[in-house]
């Protein structure tokens, strides 16, 4: 229904209004006084000093002109946004960057010029694939959230495992001497927790070894789970949570939450958003004690030298097609996301900037840095706005289940899915 009203409320835009909106380019009507961006209210509680220097350094390119920065949640900005599709609204906006394909493919953003901003030869994999829609460019990466392996560093002390694994043989070796050593005596220990419908962990091994979820085909979408990559991928993801995990097969990393599992001591290890480490030591739902006891390193890859590509939350910022004032709202993005910002985010804020350059940043913080090594490889779902009913539908959940349930049917539930990929991908085309 949403899509709907929102083609709905492009296809009332005039024509002339689409024809001087649908580049960045200057145009005759960019004159104004000011220019108003939305953020999300997590730069107003984290980095506001960001703010500032970007609208300083806006407004020494272009004196005059203000900065009206409205800070929104993200509960309602997608429903704000849309309702000003036909009347005015903000010139730059801030999306989570599994929004940016819905948006770029019902022609609510302008396309921008990747020349025109910092870094971005550098940026992230996966948040530029967000912002990215038929090989254009419509929103800017902003900032990320990667995952990486969160252990017990006691665990695998006892266990004899002297340093963190290198490559992915090497952590399956280090789930066995964990399993040897504690999951003899209690048979609800997972050296590695990995519930079945975990599916953004679970895709990274299919990428690893270089499969896809779907590609494009003909103009057309093809399911690709099928693929010989992608089953060698499926078959290291199946060994791993068959031979090291506990966790629930029809369960997911959310219900229960994992960081609270492994709060709990029957839990070597788990692949996790960065966030999810402090979140396991919350003193009313986890376990302050473990303060010392835990560490975090980049998932490995099957091959050396590499780490296991990560799905990438975050942001991304974007320049609707109703603004008047597109080349002034690249130049603000430009600003904002500059070197000199990027640092002041990364070290205020503690999240991951959107270049690799920078990943040296958070060297220093324990609790960050494997994230940020770990985002330097990233993948991202198909860029396309019908990926939300592939995710809706539970196709990857459902065939995950399965393969963990029969794995001599793999082949055969890695086909279905595919096809029914397939068929939810290409549907209103």
């Amino acid at each position: 229904m949403r899509k709907r009203l929102l083609l709905a409320a492009l296809a009332a835009l005039s024509l002339a209004l689409v024809a001087t909106t649908a580049s960045a380019r200057p145009t005759a009507g960019e004159q104004a006084d000011s220019i108003t961006v939305w953020l999300m209210s997590d730069a107003q509680a984290n980095w506001p000093g960001a703010v500032s220097a970007a609208n300083t350094a806006f407004r020494a390119k272009h004196p005059g002109i203000a900065v009206n920065v409205e800070y929104q949640s993200w509960g309602d900005y997608k429903t704000k946004f849309e309702a000003t599709l036909t009347s005015g609204g903000p010139d730059v906006l801030e999306f989570g960057n599994t929004d940016v394909p819905k948006y770029s493919a019902a022609g609510a953003l302008a396309p921008l010029s990747k020349a025109a901003f910092p870094n971005s030869s550098t940026w992230l994999g996966g948040l530029t694939k967000a912002g990215s829609y038929n090989g254009k460019l419509y929103a800017v990466p902003y900032y990320a959230g990667a995952r990486g392996v969160i252990y017990r560093k006691d665990q695998y002390k006892q266990a004899g495992i002297t340093k963190v694994p290198k490559t992915l043989a090497e952590f399956n070796a280090a789930n066995a001497k964990l399993m040897a050593t504690f999951g003899k005596t209690n048979k609800n220990y997972s050296a590695v927790y990995f519930p079945g419908r975990y599916w953004y962990a679970a895709m990274s091994f299919v990428h690893d070894y270089g499969g896809s979820i779907a590609v494009r085909q003909g103009g057309k979408w093809v399911g690709a789970l099928n693929s010989p990559r992608s089953l060698a991928g499926l078959t290291a993801w199946r060994n791993i949570a068959r031979s090291y995990s506990r966790a629930n097969v029809s369960g997911d990393e959310a219900h229960p939450q994992q960081a609270l599992v492994f709060a709990k001591g029957n839990v070597g290890s788990f692949i996790g958003n960065g966030w999810e480490w402090p979140y396991a030591l919350d003193k009313k739902l986890g376990n302050p004690k473990l303060a010392d006891k835990i560490g975090a390193y980049p998932m490995p890859s099957h091959l050396k030298g590499r780490y296991m590509p990560t799905f990438l939350g975050g942001s991304n910022l974007g320049v609707p097609v109703t603004s008047q004032n597109k080349t002034l709202a690249q130049d603000w993005i430009a600003a904002f996301t500059s070197t000199a910002n990027m640092t002041r985010m990364a070290r205020l804020g503690g999240v991951i900037p959107n270049t690799t350059s920078l990943a040296a940043i958070n060297k220093s913080k324990p609790t960050l840095a494997p994230f940020a090594e770990a985002a330097k490889y990233s993948w991202f779902v198909p860029s396309t706005p019908n990926w939300a009913n592939v995710e809706s539908a539970n196709v990857l959940q459902t065939m995950l289940v399965g393969i963990l349930r029969n794995p001599k049917q793999q082949t055969q539930l890695a086909t279905a899915a595919s096809k029914r990929i397939s068929e939810i991908l290409n549907a209103g085309s």
